[in-house]
């Protein structure tokens, strides 16, 4: 019955084109073609990322931040507070109903400030660390930038690389090539390791999109890898990889302080990203893949699995994308440095005296009988 199955699934009018079949993918006479158990090649890949990045982020990532002048503030522990804490882990970490601090305070026996003050102390305890968000920046610029640099090396000979009809020349007897076995299986091994590090690593807005984008990645690779779309694959995989080191070390500068060095890196990424996800990867690289193979097959299953893959990847560019025109918007003129919008930004002492303008100015005076000045007075910092 499994047998049954297996072959209904794997049939070959599902993921091939007419005509054409996974005897194509057979070897012979020299050549090598991409089969199934060549993926698990990548298992052992994504465990030695995940023990190399440990290495990376103490022996270098740590000596890199302290170079650049990466500094952890010394956070303020919230004293014991059992009432607090009930409340903290069992109900909500944020709050804004005023009722309600004013029950907590009296619960806990302390004043309505005090109850402000160890909320923003206990949130800021589970936050991460500029160093820890400096260490995961650096790792991952490491490996983009060396990703992008051998995807280079593996495409820059290829006739496909300046002629993307070719993608699909003698589809799908294509041999393989050990430079692109290699380019994927480290690849899939990366996407691999994010996946299962995902929860140690920072949190930000993002994280459902990230999940999203991991596991689309790793299904559109693997896919990609058994009916041989490598050509397409290895294209797709370049493209990513051209604006992500960029971010990365734009974050890095960032979290140290740099600040006219990440903006001009922040602009560089902006106008990588836009290009190459916003521009050549949908009327370019998917055309090729949606539109240009209709010319030479009927569609199947596996023309638009791959294609909704896609497109789904597609959308979440977008997404990116208006991510990264808000944060562009932030350093233009009158404004001062690009915060990530995906981040959970660190409380301070200073919102605790906006706590105090904003409690005085609803009785509509300060203590010296002058109205209070708008919020937009303030000097920023």
């Amino acid at each position: 019955m499994l047998s049954q199955l297996s072959q209904a699934v794997w049939a070959d009018w599902i993921w091939f084109p007419k005509g054409h079949g996974w005897a194509d993918l057979t070897d012979h006479d020299g050549k090598v073609f991409p089969k199934l158990p060549d993926l698990w090649a990548s298992i052992p890949i994504t465990v030695c990322f995940l023990l190399f990045r440990q290495i990376f982020e103490r022996t270098v990532a740590c000596p890199l931040a302290s170079l650049l002048g990466v500094r952890d503030k010394k956070r303020v522990c919230a004293p014991p507070n059992p009432v607090l804490e009930a409340f903290f882990c069992n109900t909500s970490k944020h709050f804004c109903r005023q009722t309600c601090v004013e029950r907590l305070s009296k619960e806990a026996g302390c004043s309505v400030r005090q109850v402000q003050r160890w909320f923003r102390q206990r949130r800021n305890q589970g936050r991460p660390s500029k160093l820890k968000k400096f260490q995961e920046a650096s790792w991952r610029f490491a490996f983009y930038l060396f990703a992008f640099f051998a995807g280079l090396a593996v495409l820059v000979d290829k006739p496909w690389f300046y002629d993307l009809k070719l993608m699909w020349e003698d589809f799908p007897k294509m041999p393989l090539l050990p430079s692109q076995y290699w380019y994927y299986m480290i690849e899939l091994g990366f996407y691999f390791s994010l996946l299962v590090s995902v929860a140690s690593d920072v949190k930000r807005k993002d994280f459902k999109e990230q999940i999203i984008h991991h596991v689309a990645t790793i299904v559109l690779i693997s896919f990609s890898w058994l009916v041989n779309y490598i050509r397409a694959g290895t294209l797709i995989m370049l493209l990513h990889d051209a604006s992500d080191y960029l971010m990365e070390s734009a974050k890095m500068f960032n979290y140290a302080g740099w600040r006219k060095t990440c903006n001009f890196i922040f602009t560089v990424f902006a106008a990588v990203f836009i290009v190459t996800r916003l521009v050549i990867l949908p009327f370019w690289i998917i055309h090729t893949t949606l539109v240009y193979p209709l010319t030479l097959y009927q569609p199947f299953f596996g023309f638009y699995f791959f294609n909704g893959l896609m497109c789904l990847l597609q959308v979440l560019q977008i997404f990116w994308a208006g991510l990264i025109l808000r944060m562009v918007v932030k350093f233009l003129p009158g404004n001062d440095i690009v915060q990530d919008e995906r981040s959970d930004k660190e409380e301070t002492e200073s919102d605790d005296e906006g706590e105090d303008l904003r409690e005085k100015s609803k009785n509509g005076h300060m203590r010296n009988g002058h109205t209070p000045f708008n919020n937009n007075h303030k000097k920023r910092n």
